[in-house]
C-alpha cells in the first residue's frame, strides 16, 4: 500500500468511526458518558495516526471539524482535535 493510498484509508476510517460514536451519543440517552472509553480511543487513534506521520494535525481536524459539524449535540467532538495534538 503507498502512502497516499494509506493515509487516504486512515482518514476514512478515522471519519467513519467518529461519525458513528457522534451519532450514537446524540441518539443515546447519556450517550457521551456511555462511550466514554470508546471515545478515548478515537482520540487516541488519532494522535497515534498523527504521531506515525499516517495523517497531518490539520487532517486530523478537519476530519474531528466536519463531523462536529455534522453532529452539533456531540461536544466531545468539538474538543477532538485539542485532545488528539
Amino acid at each position: 500500500m503507498d502512502e497516499r493510498t494509506r493515509r487516504d484509508r486512515t482518514l476514512r476510517l478515522l471519519e467513519a468511526r467518529l461519525e458513528t460514536l457522534a451519532g450514537i451519543s446524540e441518539r443515546e440517552p447519556r450517550g457521551e458518558r456511555r462511550l466514554e472509553r470508546e471515545i478515548a480511543a478515537a482520540v487516541a487513534a488519532t494522535k497515534h495516526a498523527i504521531d506515525l506521520e499516517l495523517i497531518s494535525v490539520e487532517e486530523a481536524g478537519a476530519v474531528w471539524g466536519r463531523v462536529a459539524g455534522r453532529h452539533p449535540a456531540a461536544g466531545w467532538c468539538r474538543m477532538g482535535p485539542r485532545l488528539a495534538a
